[in-house]
């Protein structure tokens, strides 16, 4: 049972930037290879923070109002959410080690 759950346009405001806890936000789109690779990663991050950080993904081809909104100009995109605010931005693939460190980053600061 995976602890990422899909988001889009139409619910991003109420499960991410009005969540009570930080949120990651992987944007993805299905034909997109490093967006599978970081896959296993934000899914390994997801599992180590359950309860802590809320992991959701957003394809960006059905969802492309707010991946322009938030200036997605490649993919994946990984973006952490907290009060409502972006924390912090990476884009591209990221190690498990270094993606946590910067999820436990953001968590510390809510």
């Amino acid at each position: 049972m995976s602890n990422i759950s899909e988001v889009n346009a139409a619910n991003f405001e109420g499960e991410v930037l009005k969540a009570n806890i930080p949120v990651l936000v992987d944007f993805w789109a299905p034909w997109c290879g490093p967006c599978r690779m970081v896959a296993p990663v934000v899914e390994a991050v997801a599992a180590e923070t359950a309860g802590k950080l809320k992991v959701v993904k957003l394809n960006t081809d059905e969802s492309p109002q707010v991946a322009a909104q938030y200036q997605i100009m490649g993919i994946p995109t990984l973006m952490f959410f907290s009060a409502g605010k972006l924390a912090d931005r990476i884009t591209g693939y990221l190690p498990k080690d270094q993606l946590l460190a910067k999820a436990n980053a953001v968590i510390g600061k809510k």
